[in-house]
């Protein structure tokens, strides 16, 4: 039977149940025994290949020695894993300060951002990532200060040296550099630095450009991950986030889809260096 749907939860799920035994110090031989699973089960468990009971999953967790949020957050992960499509809502299946983005982003070799309406989080700065934050509705101060954190934290990734920082090419909206929004000149001086990383690009589509079916994806992004050999381990997966939630696509003619969205965002955007001297155009008027 073909399998339908994303399995991005399932490759999750695998990966923190890997890196969770690894933190109680148990060699993946010697789980498999206490467990009385073979050793190949163990590693298609962990490597994202089948999917798990809930019911283990638990049990694994017990063996592991796991926090009680841990487990809740694998087993919930091990319900998902099974269902046809996945769509992630904050907040209900799995506890809101989960978020399983910053688990892909981490593992991923190339970043492709396309934002028309906020800078792309992995180049915000924090003033910027506070007003951000403060969009959503009723955020209590404690909360609305981990999750600047959290955004802050996550740029890390960008200048690490083991593994090797992917590279972030990102596409925005000139519209968006217009925004009344506090720190905005700031931000506008991150982007443009930004491309200063031989693995970062910033490129802007002037606003004097055509419709295209962008318009009805809004922000995305492409996540790429590291080959193994020809292929690569983890197939190729779109994150689109909306109002309610974030959907997760990896089946091969959705993301052929976004790639071709991509590519005809590519062909509207700005050279790196015009973008770069159009962000500083902007910034010299809103500081007049």
């Amino acid at each position: 039977m073909t399998e339908v749907g994303s399995t991005v939860p399932r490759r999750e799920l695998g990966r923190l149940l890997r890196q969770t035994r690894e933190q109680a110090g148990i060699g993946l031989e010697a789980a498999a025994s206490d467990l009385e699973w073979s050793r190949a089960k163990m590693y298609r468990i962990e490597s994202g290949q089948t999917p798990i009971r809930a019911l283990d999953v638990d049990q694994m967790c017990r063996l592991y020695g796991a926090p009680a949020d841990m487990t809740e957050v694998l087993v919930s992960l091990a319900k998902e894993s099974k269902s046809k499509g996945w769509y992630h809502a904050y907040g209900e299946v799995i506890p809101r300060w989960f978020e399983l983005y910053v688990g892909l982003e981490s593992a991923a070799s190339r970043i492709r951002s396309y934002e028309h309406a906020v800078a792309p989080g992995l180049l915000q700065t924090p003033e910027y990532a506070a007003q951000v934050v403060r969009t959503r509705p009723n955020v209590p101060d404690e909360e609305a200060a981990k999750h600047v954190e959290l955004r802050i934290e996550r740029q890390r990734l960008l200048t690490r040296k083991r593994p090797a920082a992917p590279v972030l090419d990102v596409i925005i909206e000139e519209a968006l550099l217009h925004k009344n929004v506090a720190g905005m000149s700031g931000q506008i001086d991150k982007l443009v630095m930004a491309s200063d990383a031989p693995n970062v690009s910033v490129r802007v589509i002037p606003l004097n450009a055509t419709i295209t079916q962008v318009v009805v994806s809004g922000g995305f992004v492409i996540l790429d991950f590291p080959t193994n050999g020809a292929r690569s381990a983890e197939p190729t997966t779109v994150y689109n986030e909306g109002l309610s939630g974030a959907l997760y696509l990896d089946r091969l003619e959705e993301v052929k889809t976004y790639a071709e969205v991509w590519n005809a965002l590519t062909a509207q955007a700005l050279s790196v260096e015009e973008s770069r001297k159009l962000m500083q155009g902007i910034k010299e008027r809103q500081d007049d």
